[in-house]
């Protein structure tokens, strides 16, 4: 596997994040989830400016979560994505959000992503040096069964 393809960091649940409830609110993950995708970029060398100076900028197109377990103030939580497929100007992400004491599972999410041209706002295919900077050259969807 590509180390360009992924990244991971951790976080530590904070008062904001909780809700009446008393774990992290759903909207929250959404959070986690878009600054762990921030970052990768960020790492690779493809923050929103360089992008967009490229002439094309990534949009989520959908977001497919499951929730399985709730997290709570203070848990230290590792948040991950990985591209899972590229090409023209779509791609598609699989995120974990996984409590670090115990490696749990807490949250998943598929997110499928459409690149559009920076300034007309229509689908654009990637220019090489993103596909370079994030290690995806030839990364397809792998066929439907």
């Amino acid at each position: 596997m590509d180390p360009r393809t992924h990244h991971q960091h951790q976080i530590i649940v904070r008062a904001e994040d909780i809700d009446e409830l008393e774990h992290v609110n759903n909207t929250v993950y959404l959070r986690y989830i878009e600054d762990v995708v921030v970052a990768h970029a960020a790492r690779v060398g493809m923050g929103f400016p360089v992008l967009k100076a490229l002439g094309v900028i990534p949009v989520v197109y959908q977001h497919v979560i499951r929730y399985h377990r709730p997290a709570v103030l203070g848990d230290r939580l590792e948040v991950s994505t990985q591209i899972t497929a590229f090409k023209g100007f779509r791609a598609s992400r699989h995120n974990e959000v996984r409590r670090v004491a115990d490696h749990a599972l807490l949250v998943e999410c598929d997110t499928d992503w459409v690149w559009i041209d920076a300034v007309r706002g229509r689908p654009k295919a990637v220019p090489l040096a993103i596909q370079e900077a994030f290690g995806v050259m030839g990364l397809e969807a792998p066929p439907k069964t």
